[in-house]
């Protein structure tokens, strides 16, 4: 979640005489968000939280009170700040997609919600607790008179900045060091870690941006993942089966992007972030060097 605070100049070149709060600046996506506005020249004031793990087994409780609870309190410090031009809300296709009922062939877009009852059905706390803390987000800024506006990205790929390895990052890197014998049969929508940065730096430069932003490039299926990456990277042991022989392939779905290509995005393709995030785990020595094939050869 970013924030401005300070001069509310937007005639003035980008970032000059401006400040920008960025809650949890050292996350994933939040060092790469606090990259872009360095370069264009906003100063930048960020946040952390503490990096001892918050979750046990009360998942309801641990996951989805806080959530909702943060959520609150940035939007009412940016209404008492005074100062505050624009609220962005880091949400995730989470709040989105997790919907039974929707029909194969519908486009999943912006006006589309979670279904709060079937995550918890499924116990699904962190759909859950994405959606209702977006849902505190709007009822707040509606209140407090905030200039609120959200992101929502699909499954994050690409470097990363900090040295740990995060849960998007674990989706790849398992199936590279030998952790995972088989893939899963699912589906999951992609995006390149860049983008989803330069759609929070968008959508907050942007004096007409409001509502909400998918930010996604492509749906891929598991088998599909490993295909690409077993190409770039013929020398990792990628597993080849899938974990489930008896049911049917899943379906891809559709994802719009059209609200943030509107806005000037051009998303790099799925196929380039896996082969990014490849590079990054061999840069940081989490994966062993191995000779990469060129990605422009490869037609995921």
């Amino acid at each position: 979640m970013t924030f401005v605070d300070g001069d509310d100049d937007t005639a003035a070149a980008p970032g000059r005489g401006q400040t920008v709060c960025v809650t949890g600046a050292g996350g994933y996506i939040g060092s790469w968000i606090v990259k872009l506005l360095l370069e264009r020249g906003y100063t930048v004031r960020g946040t952390v939280r503490n990096p001892v793990p918050l979750f046990s087994v009360h998942a309801q409780e641990e996951m989805v009170e806080p959530a909702v609870r943060g959520t609150r309190h940035v939007i009412d410090a940016a209404a008492e700040s005074g100062t505050v031009r624009r609220v962005v809300l880091t949400s995730s296709i989470g709040a989105v997609a997790m919907d039974p009922d929707r029909a194969p062939d519908a486009v999943v877009d912006e006006s589309c919600w979670s279904d709060l009852e079937f995550c918890k059905k499924t116990k699904n706390w962190y759909c859950y607790g994405k959606t209702v803390a977006e849902q505190a987000a709007w009822e707040a800024a509606a209140a407090r008179g905030v200039d609120l506006v959200v992101v929502h990205p699909v499954l994050v790929q690409g470097p990363a900045l900090q040295p740990s390895v995060n849960a998007s990052l674990m989706h790849v890197l398992k199936y590279l060091n030998g952790s995972a014998k088989t893939f899963a049969n699912a589906v999951q929508a992609y995006v390149h870690v860049r983008d989803a940065a330069d759609a929070h730096v968008r959508v907050f430069e942007a004096p007409a941006a409001k509502g909400r932003y998918l930010c996604a490039d492509a749906v891929l299926h598991r088998e599909d993942v490993v295909r690409i990456l077993s190409k770039f990277f013929p020398e990792y042991p990628v597993p080849e089966r899938c974990s489930d022989e008896v049911n049917p392939r899943k379906q891809l779905y559709k994802v719009s992007n059209q609200r943030l290509r509107d806005l000037g995005m051009e998303f790099t393709p799925a196929a380039q972030a896996l082969y990014d995030t490849v590079i990054c785990f061999q840069e940081k020595g989490i994966l062993r060097v191995v000779p990469p094939s060129s990605p422009e050869k490869t037609n995921p």
